[in-house]
């Protein structure tokens, strides 16, 4: 008896120990399903410690809400697309619920909570991790998902490091982070969502919630991936299709598109920090024109301000801002200013009274305006989450207009203030969901870039060029993005060109980084290839700081300018390509600059990190950068037949390649099949081109299509119809290029198309709707136009490439092409 009696105390007090433990563990666990209601397309679900909701969107797309509280009114930010009616089928038993839809099933696992995704034909897409599912932390919440064999993730906006996010952690919370190093978490921009890819499969993962939110793809542990935030529900949405394309479109169709930009923000812009007075913005203007240096945009930064107040301007640098304005708009600039959202605190200034009078600023709990340094100094700022406050900022957007501005930069809008410490307990409106700086922060970006676009729309009658530093999720609606103060090292243009395709991946067509570098001096390599990598960036601005050395293109040196001009002209000559795929992301979504992650998504060289820099430049071209050092480089060429650009000479796919590096090319290649609309040489998109568009058509394995759009390039016009859009088509099979009848009421301004046939070696003759058509040879040079018009000539050869043409009237009615 007594041997038993000593084994079972220490029994007992194990357990009562492991009970006392359980009970005062400081996580919380979703719990086991308790109740279960079915409406339609939506689950409702009590379990023991949380309250859940999964609510089928789209045949793809399913959005899971769980929270320790009862749910709240829905309320959202960045998503805009509403359920739709798919058909669904939802059932019941003791163990699961089972959602299935036409593309997906998704089965809730009742002891405990868990959530399963398949196919529907029964392959496993996504599950939480069994044993962690969603628990809460104090208030944070997180779910944990299972970590599949070979798991890979891209996306989560604008994020440093490797295209595979895999084996990493990352914070968001928008931060003000000058000369950043190419490893730095967070940024400036918050937007989680991210797409992961395993065994032939893809699936994205949105998670909607404003407080500062962390991922973890594998950090740490060999467990999991998960997401979740400091503060909130829990609140995704999942999103499977077959293609990483369609997954973007489902993705942007929850949180929108952006609209047509205006065509002058697609042409080159020159930017310093800062160009003053108004007589070295007109220098810069007129050196640009004399140079024939192509260009469309100059950007003011704070030193137009009077002392950096905003909605004012210094007038003894800028005594006539208007007739300034018209100066530049006469030879064919357009201005953007810079703005902050920082309001001077000044008794008698007019935004500042007047921001006072509307009762705009954030505030302290005890009703007093929050006051932070910045560059006026003491500032109060503006509540963007409050409709009031988005209200006032718009009426005053009206200052711009009347000086003749035509785009607004969005900076300093984190919010970034003098010590970085903006306290938590400042409160937000948050459009009637009064809240603190914690849930607010990282969509205060986002509102204002919001409050500028509406503004901007509002008062100067035509399509507005809004950008902006900070944002959220759904930021593409309203402003581009560009990736900060950068460095002027080549680590830094390589890193940029990884963050300007997770930007893509993520939603954000419109991206841009400081061509060149923003602090620090580049070298004259590393600038020329900066500059020519520019002519491939959506956002293509020339930019540096205050303390660094001059970075027009004229100030390397001729043999640098020529080469930098040669490139800028080849972005002005592809214009029509570049609105035709601008087009393209306000319908779908998807990105101008690509990873080849998009079209090669189970294809393992992508991730590779000799490749990672890689990327597409809408469908057609695929570019190569390297630092600015190196003499050689090895290029990796995915399925298909690939071209050189400048040669035309033909690569196969599947297959790497190491190349010689030249400071005056840029390594280029198109993909076959690639369909590119050129125009002739202007100098600002205020020229007319001539009446020749020029159609290359490279020669391929498969059909490609391309939708070619027009419209007047600065109006509203296009939203009623007044567009000219066609689709022109490749079809391998039967040997014939299609140009479908035009759609919309614009006439377009080509009366003629020259057709241009690369890799059609064998072709001996050309049938127009039938008819013989002469089949002419021709000489083109990507490079050449710039030296053609340049009377000092040109540092660089351009190459040749021959290759086969005719020329056709571009009349309203189909066009049928065999060869």
């Amino acid at each position: 008896m007594k041997k038993k009696y000593s084994v079972l105390v220490p029994l007992l007090c194990l357990f009562t120990v492991k009970a006392a433990y359980c009970q005062q563990s400081p996580v919380t666990n979703v719990g086991t399903v308790t109740a279960v209601k079915i409406d339609q397309q939506k689950v409702t679900i009590k379990t023991t410690n949380a309250f859940a909701e999964v609510d089928v969107y789209t045949p793809s797309v399913i959005r899971v809400r769980i929270d320790k509280q009862p749910l709240k009114a829905d309320f959202s930010y960045a998503v805009v697309g509403q359920p739709l009616s798919p058909k669904v089928q939802i059932n019941e038993t003791d163990d699961e619920v089972d959602i299935v839809t036409d593309s997906l099933k998704a089965i809730i696992h009742k002891k405990p909570f868990a959530v399963v995704f398949y196919t529907t034909d029964g392959k496993l897409i996504n599950e939480d991790e069994q044993g962690l599912t969603t628990t809460w932390v104090e208030q944070a919440v997180t779910t944990y998902k299972k970590m599949q064999d070979d798991e890979h993730f891209i996306g989560l906006g604008e994020k440093t490091g490797n295209l595979d996010r895999k084996g990493n952690g990352y914070t968001n919370w928008n931060s003000d982070v000058y000369g950043y190093s190419i490893s730095q978490d967070p940024l400036y921009s918050t937007i989680p969502f991210y797409i992961g890819i395993h065994h032939q499969l893809n699936y994205g993962i949105f998670l909607d919630n404003t407080y500062q939110s962390d991922f973890n793809f594998g950090a740490s542990n060999n467990r999991f991936s998960s997401f979740g935030a400091r503060g909130g529900e829990m609140n995704y949405y999942f999103i499977y299709h077959k293609k990483v394309a369609d997954i973007i479109a489902s993705y942007t169709w929850l949180t929108g598109r952006m609209p047509m930009p205006p065509i002058w923000a697609l042409g080159y812009q020159q930017n310093r920090y800062s160009y003053y007075p108004a007589d070295e913005v007109m220098r810069i203007a007129h050196t640009l024109r004399e140079k024939r240096i192509p260009a469309d945009g100059i950007t003011l930064d704070i030193h137009y301000m009077d002392k950096y107040q905003l909605f004012t301007w210094n007038k003894g640098r800028f005594p006539d801002p208007a007739g300034m304005n018209a100066e530049l708009n006469k030879l064919g600039f357009k201005t953007t200013v810079i703005v902050d959202p920082g309001i001077k605190v000044e008794k008698g200034a007019a935004a500042y009274e007047s921001g006072l009078k509307d009762d705009v600023y954030i505030k302290y709990p005890d009703g007093q305006y929050y006051t932070g340094q910045v560059w006026p100094g003491w500032c109060n700022f503006t509540d963007f989450t409050n409709p009031k406050g988005r209200e006032w900022w718009r009426k005053q957007v009206k200052f711009f207009a009347e000086s003749g501005v035509s785009g607004i930069w969005n900076d300093m809008n984190e919010f970034s203030t003098w010590g970085q410490k903006a306290p938590d307990n400042v409160l937000f409106n948050y459009d009637g969901h009064l809240t603190s700086m914690l849930q607010a922060h990282n969509v205060y970006g986002l509102q204002m870039a919001r409050s500028s676009y509406e503004g901007a729309v509002e008062h100067f009658k035509e399509r507005p060029f809004v950008l902006s530093r900070s944002g959220y999720a759904g930021l593409q609606r309203y402003s581009a993005l560009w990736t900060g103060d950068n460095r002027a090292e080549d680590d830094h243009m390589l890193q940029g060109v990884r963050l300007l395709n997770s930007l893509g991946v993520s939603g954000v067509a419109f991206t841009g980084m400081d061509i060149g570098g923003f602090t620090g001096n580049p070298t004259t390599n590393l600038y020329i290839r900066w500059m020519e990598l520019g002519a491939f960036i959506p956002y293509y601005r020339n930019h540096t700081a205050l303390n660094s050395k001059a970075a027009e293109p004229w100030t390397f040196g001729e043999d640098a300018l020529d080469i930098v001009r040669n490139y800028i002209s080849l972005r002005y000559q592809m214009l029509p390509y570049i609105y035709s795929t601008f087009y393209n992301a306000t319908q779908n979504g998807m990105p101008v600059m690509r990873s080849l992650a998009i079209d090669y998504t189970f294809d393992p060289k992508v991730m590779d990190v000799a490749y990672q820099n890689q990327f597409e430049f809408g469908d057609a071209f695929m570019i190569a950068p390297f630092e600015s050092t190196k003499d050689y480089g090895k290029v990796y060429f995915p399925k298909g037949t690939w071209y050189e650009l400048y040669t035309g000479a033909k690569e196969e796919g599947g297959t790497a390649k190491t190349i010689d590096l030249n400071i005056n090319k840029l390594p280029v290649y198109v993909k076959g099949g690639s369909i590119i609309p050129m125009q002739s040489l202007i100098q600002s998109t205020a020229e007319q081109p001539t009446d020749t568009l020029t159609v290359h058509i490279y020669n391929g394995d498969t059909a490609n299509s391309l939708v070619y759009y027009e419209d007047d390039g600065k109006s509203f016009n296009y939203q009623k119809g007044d567009f000219y859009k066609r689709t022109i088509s490749l079809n391998p099979q039967n040997n014939s290029i299609t140009f479908n009848a035009a759609e919309g009421s614009y006439k377009s301004h080509f009366r003629f198309i020259k057709v241009m046939l690369h890799g059609f070696d064998q072709t001996a003759a050309v049938k127009l709707n039938g008819s013989p058509l002469k089949l002419e040879q021709s000489s083109f040079s990507f490079l050449g136009a710039a030296a053609n018009t340049d009377p000092q000539g040109s540092a660089y050869q351009a190459e040749s490439n021959p290759v086969k043409c005719i020329t056709i009237t571009n009349d309203q009615g189909k066009i049928q092409l065999n060869y």
